[in-house]
């Protein structure tokens, strides 16, 4: 809840942004009933983070802030106007470049409570692989901020740790080989880079079209991996009119991905943006999709922990989280 008043920019303008506290009220709302326990995570430290995190690069999210105000004052957005192209051999001194060095866009605004949220958002995520691994039952992980555009060393698209990967190292102690679904509207790019020459990790992501869609530089589905992680990366696009319809035949294409893998767990990046109410997605696609999708991924019959990504608030956000959490919720 300490990341709030955040704003990014969208089509020339700069305005609030929907990743806001009213999102995950919604959905805890939603989920304070019997079928449900919930715990608040424990402090589990730095390290599960420096698994994907560069030391460096958590050290920025630490002081970033302080030293922006220092320089500029508190009415000065900590947001870049320089920023890093694919060489990105220097880290500036000047809190400038330093900012354009590891934030990659316009939708990562730092505030004074970003960084003790993202790293609570991220001890959610592995909170829930250890619960997981201990009990063997499923886990959900309500974080905020999302993550799955964070990369290794940077913050974009709302996202600053990625708790998905974070999630999906911590189940590495445990498990051989881990699968990392991603359903979100957006493809999860960040996750994407961190593994992508990778083999024990499958990153597969189902997403509108990002040849018309953010993150509009990757996600497509000529993207596979490389090097040893040649073919552990699989995006499976679709067109911003989709039906439910088409949405499960991409989930059913994740599911040759995952067969084809053969991971001994699953992290699902649970964004339901793709929500027909959703303010911020676009799309159309209603709650039933997303249980169905929760039904299928339950007859995987694999251990199975859920990391929150996207979904803005609306009168379906919580309803439809908590539907897609019951199909597992006898188990």
């Amino acid at each position: 809840m300490r990341h709030e008043g955040a704003r990014f920019l969208k089509a020339g303008r700069l305005i609030a942004s929907p990743e806001s506290p009213a999102r995950a009220r919604s959905i805890l709302a939603a989920l304070s009933d019997a079928d449900f326990r919930i715990t608040e995570p424990e402090d589990h430290g730095l390290e599960p983070l420096m698994r994907v995190h560069s030391a460096a690069y958590l050290e920025f999210l630490q002081r970033i802030h302080s030293r922006w105000i220092t320089a500029f004052g508190h009415d000065a957005a900590v947001l870049p106007n320089v920023m890093a192209g694919v060489q990105r051999n220097h880290v500036p001194e000047s809190p400038v470049g330093a900012l354009g060095y590891y934030v990659g866009d316009l939708a990562a605004e730092i505030r004074e409570g970003t960084w003790a949220a993202s790293f609570a958002s991220a001890q959610c995520a592995v909170g829930a692989a250890r619960y997981m691994v201990a009990t063997g039952n499923p886990a959900y992980a309500l974080c905020r901020p999302p993550g799955h555009h964070a990369g290794a060393a940077r913050a974009m698209g709302f996202c600053f740790l990625n708790n998905a990967a974070i999630a999906a190292e911590e189940l590495r102690q445990r498990f051989a080989k881990v699968a990392i679904v991603d359903i979100d509207v957006h493809c999860g790019n960040g996750t994407q880079s961190i593994f992508y020459e990778r083999s024990d990790v499958l990153t597969a992501s189902m997403h509108s079209n990002p040849s018309h869609y953010y993150p509009f530089h990757s996600g497509y589905e000529d993207e596979q991996g490389a090097g040893e992680g040649r073919g552990a990366n699989t995006n499976v696009c679709y067109s911003a009119d989709v039906d439910d319809a088409g949405f499960l035949e991409a989930f059913a294409r994740l599911t040759d991905a995952v067969e084809a893998f053969a991971p001994e767990a699953i992290v699902l990046a649970l964004g339901v943006d793709a929500l027909r109410s959703d303010p911020h997605g676009g799309h159309h696609i209603t709650p039933d999709a997303f249980v169905e999708v929760a039904a299928r991924l339950r007859s995987w019959g694999l251990p199975t922990i859920f990391v929150q990504e996207g979904g803005y608030d609306s009168d379906e956000l919580g309803p439809t989280v908590a539907r897609v959490l019951r199909v597992f919720s006898d188990e």
